[in-house]
């Protein structure tokens, strides 16, 4: 069994394996027509289920003979050019190839003894986003699993720089305010945090779903007089359903007048922080914390994301101090161990793949790709609304697009709703196109998230006539069985 292990005697043993899983995969997407096969959990169960993992088969390519059936074939796969549906975007080639280096050399980024060279190269790289965001030299962060992580890391920082400096006395209740339309992971991370049910206000909308700032003033003139602490506000820079970016500034003001931790999950929008349209995210610079997901926007495999602050002292409140790993001698003698700024222990080197896009292709050539899928939205929507046959919910600030079909000749709004969810089923029990689905003011709606340049307009006109013909199929067998 020690011969499948990665070492100098298995290294050409390493070479042809790993070439022909290249091969496959590479096959693969070069012959994959369409982003699904349409396949149903019950139909592809049985061939998982038969496998028996005690058994195993004694070879690598008979090993990826079976992947061909159990994974490979049926995977969804987000290089297709109509795969329209979550934050999922085709990965550029330079980090695929530094996903290969990272996985086989395996560093840890815990401690210094354990990277070297993959710990200064995160910190450049968080550096680099930090100077891109806006922040100053004091500024620091920390690589993550994703926009959830990151999220839950700024909220335990925001709730230990809300702590009464005298520990003994009763601590005030603490309050998170955010958007309607943020990301769940803010209620999640109130929960994880024990703040209790209430802890978390929520912010109403505009018609562009951006938070309004003035019932936020209101929510923070409340928690005041309630003696409560305004411990947080989250702005979102690209809400998931909408990619509706909150008033930055606007809310940095307020944060500023009430002594809020301001945090900006910018999962999603920080595509545009390479991108021609930076302008924005005006007003993140006055943030005290930012999330970043590379894996969005960068064009990154998953994970790649990071927790960026503007003070990187109130990293303090992650760091923990273990004599086997990271002894607080080591951070006197300025050894730098990521373990003292994260949640995580054992962390793979996903800064690698951010560093070899950058040395590759440049932050100008990733803004480009971003800035494509950017305009195709705003063409997009101008083909929804000239439609007739759609209601499109908001004008797109980045690549998201929230539309309904709605037939002149129907006027139940529950029979619209059922139509619009077939059809997003249908379409993916084809295979043809992969769509998404979401409620806007309680009524079903369908969803492009647009992360692929090389989507073009006609796909968008194609994937809209699949739409209409299977929710119109629906409508014309439910109106028939009805009469």
């Amino acid at each position: 069994m020690r011969s499948h292990l990665l070492n100098d005697t298995t290294a050409e043993q390493y070479r042809l394996t790993a070439t022909a899983a290249v091969e496959r995969v590479a096959a693969q997407l070069a012959s994959t027509k369409k982003p699904f096969t349409g396949i149903a959990p019950h139909e592809l169960a049985p061939a998982l289920d038969s496998v028996d993992l005690d058994k195993p088969l004694g070879s690598a390519e008979a090993a990826l003979d079976e992947l061909d059936t159990v994974y490979l074939r049926d995977a969804v796969y987000f290089h297709h050019p109509r795969y329209l549906a979550h934050l999922n975007c085709p990965v550029v080639i330079p980090a695929v190839v530094a996903e290969a280096v990272l996985s086989a050399v395996n560093s840890s980024l815990d401690t210094w003894d354990q990277s070297a060279g993959g710990t200064l190269i995160e910190q450049r790289l968080v550096d680099w986003t930090a100077g891109r965001i806006g922040y100053g030299p004091g500024a620091d962060g920390v690589f993550t699993s994703g926009g959830s992580q990151s999220n839950l890391q700024a909220l335990l920082l925001a709730r230990e720089e809300a702590k009464s400096p005298d520990q003994a006395a009763p601590a005030a209740p603490l309050r998170v305010f955010t958007s309607e339309c943020s990301h769940f992971s803010v209620q999640k991370s109130a929960k994880l945090l024990g703040l209790g049910r209430d802890a978390v206000v929520s912010i109403p909308c505009d018609q562009d779903k951006r938070m309004q700032t003035g019932a936020l003033a209101r929510e923070l003139e409340r928690c005041r007089a309630d003696g409560a602490v305004p411990m947080a506000v989250v702005a979102t820079a690209g809400t998931t359903d909408f990619g509706s970016i909150d008033p930055l500034p606007e809310i940095a003001e307020l944060c500023a007048r009430y002594g809020a931790w301001m945090h900006v999950d910018a999962a999603y929008g920080c595509g545009l922080l390479v991108s021609s349209r930076r302008e924005r995210l005006d007003g993140i610079e006055h943030a005290d914390s930012v999330t970043v997901d590379y894996h969005k926007s960068f064009f990154q495999p998953v994970s790649s994301s990071a927790l960026v602050v503007r003070d990187g002292v109130t990293l303090r409140h992650a760091t923990y101090y273990a004599d086997y790993l990271n002894p607080r001698s080591a951070a006197e003698a300025r050894i730098p161990n990521q373990v003292d700024k994260s949640l995580q222990t054992t962390r793979r080197f996903d800064a690698l793949k951010l560093w070899m896009t950058l040395r590759v292709m440049g932050a100008d050539g990733v803004g480009r790709l971003f800035d494509e899928v950017v305009g195709l939205a705003e063409e997009g929507w101008k083909l929804l609304a000239a439609d007739p046959r759609f209601d499109v919910a908001v004008e797109p600030q980045l690549s998201t697009l929230v539309f309904r079909f709605i037939p002149r000749e129907v006027t139940d709004p529950a029979l619209i709703d059922r139509a619009n969810q077939y059809a997003r089923k249908a379409l993916f029990a084809s295979g043809e196109a992969v769509v998404a689905g979401t409620t806007v003011n309680g009524r079903a709606y369908l969803k492009f998230t647009l992360l692929n340049p090389q989507t073009t307009l006609a796909d968008i006109a194609a994937v809209l006539e699949l739409l209409a013909e299977h929710a119109g199929q629906y409508l014309g067998e439910t109106l028939v069985h009805a009469s």
